[in-house]
């Protein structure tokens, strides 16, 4: 019986970055023999433990073999005889099939330290386009690791073309899909995942809401870039950059423009009314991915409002207190934060521009601040009911304008 550490444990130490979590895999043990030593069994499809003092995951060393379609349809072996070799052949990546004994030593049997030194994602096998959810994985793993100068190996990127082409991506399932969606996007550079996912085809399967915006013109005066599809990809990084982890942002910035998509050809490369127009796409990427609510919501109004934000000097003070109504800020105040952030990415995720200042987001903030210092508390002498309610809302409106 041999333990050794494993996957993103031994690959990020390679690479000098901070520890995560600590896998580890376990080479000639029988399920008895772990729950003898005091392992608490928590694998249903195959048999992982969790160690009695430091509650580190251990697996038995396993193989599979598909047995259907999509990323399920697979048939788990695990026994005493599975040497460490079969259990790394069986994993995505070169460099995520890297084991470490307890003595330090390295077992390194697909090259994976190379293709760390030579900053390359590169498939073990060719068992590797029996499981479709490794295309989006590829793709989040670009978004995390193309600033270190990763890319993908041309004989990975023409295996996932393959792997799509095969219609086998439409067998994930929604809840996996916004799994690596979201990660790439709390990551350095979700423009990789995307720029990865469309280059093998796949982005057009998963986010079609998303492809489309690529080919699609934009007024260079005000976006040097043109290609809507590119300045998506410049307001994700902008975004990641501005609220590093945060998906909730991240996934505001992916959907701001979806309604440019849409825009008639005879009115390009003018947008007008695009900000409505994408308020039904996000909506039906955010239901078939089953996106979390707070998300849908923040990215809805991010949508509507972004003109708006951008403008908010020349609105007047009605219009101003009005757009606070709108995205319920008076109940939950975060929400101004969170679209300044969406809208500043937007303004400087453009080519160029990314060290424009955005005055707009501290303006915002301030008419807020302004408008939520009128309450119900100041006006004793009007009971509750419609008539308190505007008086509240005209004094907010002439906080506003007082402000200003």
């Amino acid at each position: 019986m041999h333990t050794y550490l494993v996957g993103g444990a031994v690959r990020d130490a390679l690479l000098g970055l901070p520890a995560g979590d600590r896998d580890f895999v376990v080479v000639g043990a029988t399920p008895q023999q772990m729950l003898d030593l005091g392992y608490r069994q928590v694998g249903r499809d195959f048999p992982v433990f969790l160690h009695p003092q430091t509650g580190e995951e251990h697996a038995l060393a396993r193989t599979e073999r598909k047995s259907g379609r999509g990323y399920t349809g697979f048939v788990v072996h695990a026994s005493p005889d599975v040497t460490l070799e079969d259990d790394l052949r069986r994993r995505d990546f070169t460099i995520n099939a890297i084991a470490q004994a307890e003595d330090g030593t390295l077992s390194d049997p697909f090259g994976g330290i190379a293709d760390l030194q030579a900053r390359t994602l590169r498939h073990v096998s060719a068992a590797f386009a029996e499981d479709p959810l490794r295309v989006l994985r590829a793709a989040r793993f670009m978004a995390r690791f193309a600033p270190l100068g990763f890319t993908v190996a041309p004989e990975t990127m023409a295996l996932m073309r393959e792997m799509v082409a095969s219609g086998e991506l439409e067998a994930l399932v929604p809840e996996r899909v916004w799994q690596e969606l979201s990660r790439a996007l709390r990551s350095a550079r979700p423009s990789a995942f995307l720029h990865t996912l469309r280059d093998s085809g796949a982005l057009h399967v998963v986010l079609p809401e998303v492809d489309a915006l690529y080919g699609v013109p934009q007024r260079a005066e005000y976006h040097p870039e043109i290609d809507t599809g590119t300045h998506v990809e410049l307001v994700c990084d902008m975004a990641a950059k501005l609220a590093p982890g945060d998906d909730l942002i991240g996934f505001a910035a992916l959907t701001h423009d979806l309604g440019k998509a849409l825009t008639p050809a005879d009115e390009l490369p003018k947008h007008v009314m695009h900000e409505q127009r994408g308020v039904k796409p996000l909506l039906a990427l955010a239901a078939r991915l089953k996106v979390p609510n707070e998300h849908r919501q923040l990215a809805e109004i991010a949508c509507r409002e972004h003109l708006n934000v951008h403008r908010v000097d020349e609105l007047r003070d009605e219009t101003v207190l009005k757009l606070f109504e709108r995205m319920d800020a008076f109940r939950k105040s975060e929400r101004v934060r969170q679209l300044a952030l969406v809208c500043e990415a937007d303004k400087r995720g453009r080519a160029g521009l990314e060290d424009q200042p955005y005055p707009q987001a501290a303006e915002l903030q301030r008419l807020f601040d302004v408008a939520r210092s009128v309450n119900a508390g100041m006006f004793t002498d009007i009971a509750p009911g419609p008539a308190l309610g505007e008086a509240i809302r005209k004094a907010r409106i002439a906080a506003i304008a007082q402000a200003r």
